[in-house]
C-alpha cells in the first residue's frame, strides 16, 4: 500500500519526530546533563594519556580505561565533595550561630567607621546566603540516589567513548555540519578551551587557595582551613577572587586591635597571592589557552543559576564553545560568500565568451 505523503512531507515529518523526541529525552535527563557533560570534558581532558597509553605504549584498552575512571575518582571527584561538605557544614554552622557574623561586622563598623546595615538586615542576610550556597553544592548526604545517577551517567558515558573511540569520532565527523578541516580546528580550540577553563582555572584556584589558607594560619586568624577551602571557590571568580577572604580577614584583625597581624595579612595578599594569580595566569595563558576575564565572569553568571558549584567551571566553558563555534560559523560563511563570488565570476567570464563568439 503506498504511502499517502510526498517524499517531502515524509521528510519533514521525519525532523518534527526527531525533534519532540529529542525534547522529551532532554527534559527527562535534564537534572543529569551535568554528567553528560562532564564525560566529554573528562574525555577531553584524559584523552592525552589515553592515547599514550593505548597507542603508543601498546596497553590494553579496558584497563587504561578503568585506571583512568579510578584516577579521576580519588584525584578529582572525592576532594571535590569532601571540600563540598566541608563548606556546606561550615555555612550551616555560621548561619545557625549568626551572632559570631554579627560581632564581627559591628567590630569592623567602629574600626572604620561606616555603618552597613541594621543587625536584622544582616541576619537575614547571612541566612538566605547560607541556604542559597547549601544549594550549590551537591551534598551525599541528601540525594544521594542523584548523586549515584549523575555519576553512572557519566563514568558509563566516559567508558564506552574509551573503548568505542575511533567509532565515536567517527560518528562525529559524520553528523556534525563541518568538514574535515574545520572540525579539526574545532577541536583544537575546545581542547584548549578545556585545559584553560578547567585545568588552568583549577591549578590557579589551588594554589591561592593554600596561599589563603597559610596566610590565615600564619597571622592567626580562626578556621583558616575552612576560608581556604572558601578561597578555592572565589578564586574562579576573575578581578575579585581571593581578595574577597583576606581583604576583610586582614581589616577585622586590625579592627580587633591585632595591626600587624592584619598589616601582615594584607602586605602578604597584595604582594605575594595577586601576583602568584597574575603570574601563573599569564604562564598558563601560553601553555593551554587564554580566556579573556569577561568570558570567565559572564559564564559564572550564567552557569552558577543553572548547574549550582560546578558552573563555575561549566558556565565559562559552554561560553567558550558558543564563542568558538560562532568563529567557525563566521569562517565558514567567509568561504561561502567567496566560493559564491568566484562562481558568479566564472559564470560572467563564461557568458562574456559566448557573446564574443
Amino acid at each position: 500500500m503506498s504511502t499517502i505523503y510526498t517524499p517531502r512531507q515524509q521528510r519533514i515529518l521525519l525532523i518534527v519526530s526527531l525533534i519532540i523526541i529529542a525534547v522529551f529525552v532532554f527534559l527527562g535527563l535534564r537534572q543529569y546533563t551535568i554528567a553528560l557533560l562532564g564525560s566529554g570534558i573528562f574525555y577531553v581532558i584524559f584523552r592525552p594519556w589515553f592515547r599514550f597509553l593505548v597507542k603508543k605504549k601498546k596497553w590494553n584498552r579496558l584497563l587504561v580505561t578503568i585506571l583512568l575512571i579510578l584516577f579521576s575518582v580519588i584525584v578529582i571527584i572525592m576532594p571535590f565533595f569532601a571540600l563540598s561538605l566541608l563548606l556546606v557544614n561550615r555555612i550551616q554552622y555560621y548561619s545557625q550561630n549568626s551572632g559570631q557574623i554579627l560581632q564581627l561586622i559591628d567590630k569592623m563598623e567602629k574600626a572604620t567607621g561606616i555603618t552597613l546595615t541594621d543587625q536584622k538586615n544582616i541576619q537575614s542576610l547571612v541566612q538566605q546566603g547560607a541556604g542559597f550556597a547549601s544549594r550549590q553544592f551537591p551534598s551525599i548526604l541528601s540525594g544521594t540516589l542523584d548523586v549515584i545517577i549523575s555519576l553512572g551517567l557519566l563514568y558509563v558515558g566516559l567508558y564506552f567513548i574509551f573503548m568505542d573511540e575511533e567509532k565515536f569520532l567517527k560518528g562525529l565527523r559524520r553528523y556534525l555540519p563541518f568538514d574535515n578541516d574545520t572540525l579539526d580546528e574545532l577541536g583544537e580550540d575546545l581542547k584548549n578551551m578545556v585545559n584553560a577553563n578547567i585545568l588552568g582555572q583549577a591549578l590557579v584556584s589551588l594554589v591561592q587557595s593554600i596561599l589563603t589558607g597559610l596566610t590565615l594560619w600564619i597571622f592567626g586568624v580562626p578556621d583558616a582551613a575552612f576560608w581556604g577551602t572558601v578561597a578555592f571557590f572565589f578564586a574562579f571568580i576573575p578581578i575579585l577572587g581571593t581578595p574577597i577572604i583576606w581583604g576583610p580577614a586582614g581589616i577585622l584583625m586590625i579592627s580587633q586591635g591585632q595591626t600587624g597581624n592584619g598589616v601582615g595579612i594584607l602586605v602578604v595578599g597584595v604582594i605575594v597571592i595577586i601576583n602568584v594569580d597574575n603570574l601563573l595566569r599569564v604562564i598558563l595563558a601560553k601553555r593551554m589557552g587564554d580566556v579573556h576575564p569577561f568570558i570567565t565572569l559572564t559564564g559564572i553568571v550564567l552557569g552558577v543559576p543553572v548547574f549550582g558549584i560546578l558552573g563555575l567551571v561549566i558556565g565559562p566553558l559552554l561560553l567558550s564553545y558558543f564563542i568558538v563555534l560562532f568563529k567557525v560559523f563566521e569562517r565558514q560563511n567567509q568561504r561561502l560568500r567567496v566560493e559564491a563570488v568566484r562562481d558568479d565570476e566564472r559564470v560572467e567570464a563564461k557568458a562574456g565568451k559566448t557573446a564574443d563568439r
